[in-house]
């Protein structure tokens, strides 16, 4: 620092974020610097986004379940040239979309871009972000990304219908024509700019702006799991920058980045494994981007509804750091088939094996912080125990992939399709679901239905149960993962009637978040109103009055306790938690 007061401006930047009333409209809803509307866009974004790649999925699976017979009701209005029947071009444009859909513009906006703005400041005792503007900025480039994507759905010729990996040669201009893959490249990589710049933020924020006493080792969970979720984007979202702008210029002004010198237009000599590289040093850590907040989450929502301890917290948030150095050296076992070297897979196996320990010991902590706990089955609680399990299959059933023998049996096979979503797509979507339920009361100011909730889960967590565990059973028959009908073949015949299960379990399971819209929207205009502390837990966002005010707190919080301090033997019988800002003598921490 060049002088003094500089210096001193660090330890007063929670001044700079006392925000008055926005005195209109467009300044309180739509241009808004106000990380809680912020996080409101990001949730309704989120929210249309995932019902289109739901529905996306219902698609696919009647086109597996029903081969040859046409969607019922609106099936000639999306498909009129085959009455109503999904052709093979759309089943592809729609597995490749779904899957773009559901990772990018559905389950990041809402676990990340929604929960991170909302949480972040108030789990630290901050006024806003410590970049507001650059926070409106990361919304509204995201929101262009989604308008590019479904314009993307119109163009002539189709939407993407390459595969969510879009891997050259066949994301090339000559294979996939049309401008529908072109706006596809486009759009994710305005997602990534936007993605970089809540990066930033966050980890700007959580550095800069945390309240006086919260230490690292007081920072509840989910703040560790948004922090290096940041970290990873912010390493790791520029590397499938450069790859999908290598593929854009292919296609659109005749490089060949990714073109072998045979079929490149000039005979420049290119590599599309060279992409594949690229893709995965992204996307094995997109991996742990998007499930690492839903694990900090659950962490949290574990020890608050078993109203004890979280066992083996700071082992926790260790396990979380070694993941997350873990997963930038263990990409490469998704490229077993390629042809690489022994050498290298023999390093990628035993990798991808180690990162098994440090998910053990979270994992475990899980199960600890469980045992004989007093457990109030809450929304909230019955989601995080569908993390707990879902996690623990797809997880065990990884180890299958991370080893080159049975990865080349399984390889492009259902088995991973079941695998993948249980680990990363479930168990994400049921941490957000917790995530919701836990935080509606304090982002809208009315308690969400807990009747329909319990309905809510169980009809959504069964059934995805039977269809992921389905699907690794079909992979391990053999079921190909990209065949428009497999019964084609004479040894997956008998597959149709497990695919007619399966499908029928997802149209349930589809129908089931219709139970959550409304429940959504009814409780958020007529629900009860919510107490300023209705789960009776420590953390700072339940100190302040709800709503919250704009500026979140009218005096920066003291931190005297770690966010998990339950039925502590000195608070007696009265009540079994303290807040992190309430100071008590044998149990607080001086700041």
């Amino acid at each position: 620092m060049s002088d003094n007061k500089s210096f001193q401006d660090l330890f007063h930047a929670h001044d700079d974020h006392l925000h008055g009333e926005p005195t209109s409209f467009i300044s309180k809803y739509i241009i808004s610097y106000d990380h809680k509307v912020i996080a409101k866009q990001f949730l309704f974004f989120g929210l249309f986004w995932a019902f289109v790649g739901a529905f996306m999925s219902v698609l696919i699976r009647w086109a597996l379940a029903f081969p040859g017979k046409a969607f019922p009701i609106v099936g000639s209005l999306l498909f009129p040239h085959t009455d109503g029947v999904i052709p093979p071009d759309a089943y592809t444009m729609l597995f490749t979309m779904h899957g773009t859909i559901m990772i990018f513009f559905a389950i990041t906006p809402i676990l990340i871009g929604t929960l991170g703005n909302f949480c972040i400041p108030l789990m630290i005792g901050a006024r806003d972000m410590l970049f507001p503007w650059l926070n409106m900025a990361s919304f509204w480039m995201t929101f262009a990304g989604g308008v590019v994507m479904f314009a993307s759905l119109f163009v002539p010729l189709g939407a993407s219908a390459v595969g969510w990996t879009s891997y050259p040669t066949l994301a090339h201009a000559q294979w996939s024509p049309g401008w529908g893959h072109s706006l596809w490249i486009i759009s994710i990589f305005l997602m990534g700019n936007a993605s970089i710049m809540g990066a930033i933020n966050y980890i700007a924020t959580i550095i800069r702006l945390r309240a006086p006493g919260l230490t690292a080792a007081k920072l509840p969970l989910t703040i560790w799991g948004l922090l290096l979720t940041a970290v990873l984007n912010a390493l790791f979202i520029p590397v499938l920058a450069a790859g999908l702008l290598l593929l854009l210029m292919d296609r659109m002004f005749g490089t060949s980045f990714y073109l072998a010198a045979a079929i490149s237009q000039n005979g420049t000599q290119g590599d599309p494994i060279l992409y594949q590289h690229l893709f995965w040093i992204f996307g094995h850590p997109e991996v742990y981007i998007i499930i690492l907040p839903a694990w900090g989450m659950v962490s949290d929502f574990l020890s608050f509804f078993s109203r004890k301890p979280a066992f083996g917290a700071k082992w926790t948030a260790g396990a979380f750091i070694s993941i997350t150095l873990l997963s930038t050296v263990v990409y490469g076992h998704h490229m077993f088939t390629t042809g690489m070297s022994p050498l290298l897979t023999g390093a990628f196996t035993t990798l991808t094996l180690l990162i098994s320990i440090p998910s053990g010991i979270f994992f475990l902590n899980w199960l600890g912080t469980l045992w004989r706990g007093n457990i109030q089955f809450t929304s909230p609680m019955l989601f995080s125990l569908g993390v707990v399990i879902t996690f623990g299959i797809g997880g065990l059933t990884g180890l299958h992939l991370g080893a080159v023998p049975t990865n080349l049996l399984l390889h492009n096979s259902y088995f991973v399709v079941g695998h993948f979503h249980l680990t990363m797509a479930v168990a994400s979507l049921l941490g957000t679901y917790a995530a919701v339920y836990f935080w509606f009361p304090k982002m809208f100011g009315k308690m969400l239905s807990e009747k329909l909730a319990k309905i809510h889960f169980w009809t959504s967590f069964l059934p995805i149960m039977v269809i992921f565990v389905g699907m690794m059973v079909a992979g391990y028959a053999g079921m190909h993962r990209r065949i428009y009908n497999p019964y084609e073949y004479t040894y997956l015949e008998h597959l149709l009637f497990l695919n007619r299960y399966i499908s029928l379990a997802a149209f349930l399971a589809f129908a089931s978040q219709f139970i959550f819209l409304f429940n959504f929207f009814y409780s958020w205009k007529k629900g009860e109103v919510a107490g300023s502390n209705p789960w009776k837990v420590g953390t700072l966002e339940w100190t302040t009055p709800t709503p919250v005010p704009v500026h979140n707190f009218d005096v920066i919080p003291e931190v005297f306790n770690g966010p998990h301090e339950f039925s502590h033997p000195k608070l007696g019988d009265s009540r079994d938690w303290i807040s992190q800002t309430e100071y008590l003598e044998g149990i607080s921490t001086p700041v």
